[in-house]
């Protein structure tokens, strides 16, 4: 399987997960009026997708290690589509909760089981440009993603939304069964069992370099998910955008993010994996920051705010892909159970920090960019033992 090829595959495969999430967030106010609730109980039908997406991905990872994996994208992609067709019928803010908790549990394997094919294939710099070119491949999501989910408003309402992400599963069901290949050998895989799972999980668990490399790019992650279920409201009640308005405007700070990431590759090759996270983690609170004290002063203003974000994304789009990749190369024979447990990590402090968020949220800026700004700040304290970790282990093994 070719880079390209593999790219394309796991691209197109990961990028369904971020459609759910990014499609609908333009119908995010129209949703609460349509089903007559506020702000904060929409913002819970993104707290659910997450948190179950989260924990699920400790079913599939060890299942993936098991059977293969192909066989949990199939199981995955059901409950998936399952899930966005109660979505698309929901009669009220509880039952859309509800089922976008369903639809968190199928699209969790999208998650987990790419992060594992990557390891199958690639370790190294290597691993990391084809995390790289995959998130190049996910990129269309952030940017388009709302945009459609706009258009689809103007023709018709937000449920419209829910019934193409079933035809997105459809689709990469057919690309789960003709484009993607078996990665994980008979010869390679490890039964499920309780024995194996507390052994597993005991061993990355007890990992300071996995744990601090997981809640480093989890901190960094939870930044974007807080933006995510924010700045629908804020930028369309404070600021008076329009779908299509807040669409582009999202679309601008998420291309940052990947943009910067197909450089983390070169960049790790050349000057270090350890020099090039240090760098973008501290000018990641230098940006956070600044915005947080222009925001409280001032008010908060449009375009310093996308201004800001888009480069505290570009930070992200450094340290995101390379925690990922540098957390599972020293446990590749538990791959699957290693993607699994540091994705249900990373998505529960996302989760938990929406959740936070969601106390002090009134509709403006200042909590959404003062959320943020603590991810960074957690970020960089989590990331200051974790390198001094990775040195000495580097000199030990030389």
């Amino acid at each position: 399987m070719t880079l390209l090829r593999a790219a394309i595959v796991l691209g197109l495969l990961s990028a369904v997960g971020p459609f759910a999430i990014d499609m609908y967030l333009p119908a995010l106010p129209n949703i609460a009026t349509s089903l007559s609730t506020d702000a904060a109980m929409v913002q819970w039908t993104l707290t659910a997708y997450f948190a179950a997406f989260g924990i699920s991905q400790l079913v599939y990872g060890p299942v993936a290690d098991q059977v293969g994996r192909k066989a949990p994208l199939y199981v995955g992609l059901a409950i998936f589509t399952a899930g966005s067709i109660g979505c698309a019928m929901a009669p009220s803010i509880g039952t859309l909760i509800a089922f976008r908790c369903l639809q968190g549990i199928g699209g969790a394997v999208l998650m987990v089981v790419p992060r594992a094919i990557i390891r199958d294939l690639h370790t190294g710099p290597a691993a990391t440009r084809l995390m790289a070119l995959v998130m190049l491949v996910i990129s269309v999501s952030p940017m388009l993603a709302p945009l459609a989910g706009s258009g689809l408003i103007a023709l018709g309402d937000w449920r419209m939304i829910f019934w193409v992400l079933c035809i997105a599963a459809g689709i990469s069901l057919l690309v789960t069964r003709y484009a993607l290949p078996e990665t994980l050998a008979p010869a390679d895989r490890v039964p499920v069992n309780i024995g194996n799972l507390i052994r597993g999980g005991r061993t990355l668990l007890r990992d300071p370099v996995f744990m601090g490399l997981t809640l480093i790019g989890g901190f960094g992650f939870a930044s974007f998910m807080v933006f995510i279920a924010s700045a629908a409201f804020v930028y369309t009640d404070q600021f008076g955008l329009t779908p299509t308005g807040f669409s582009l405007a999202f679309a601008f700070n998420a291309v940052g993010f990947f943009a910067a990431s197909q450089a983390a590759g070169p960049l790790g090759e050349r000057l270090g994996a350890v020099p090039v996270m240090r760098v973008a983690i501290v000018g990641f609170a230098v940006f956070t920051f600044a915005l947080v004290g222009m925001t409280a002063l001032f008010g908060g203003n449009l375009f310093v705010i996308i201004g800001f974000l888009f480069c505290a994304n570009a930070c992200l789009g450094l340290i995101i892909p390379t925690t990922m990749v540098m957390a599972l190369d020293a446990h590749g024979t538990i791959a699957g159970l290693a993607s699994s447990l540091g994705g249900t990590l990373q998505m529960l402090v996302g989760g938990v920090m929406v959740a936070t968020t969601g106390l002090f949220f009134d509709g403006t800026a200042l909590p959404m960019v003062g959320a943020i700004a603590l991810c960074a700040v957690l970020a960089l304290a989590l990331a200051l033992p974790t390198f001094v970790l990775m040195g000495r282990a580097e000199r030990g093994a030389t």
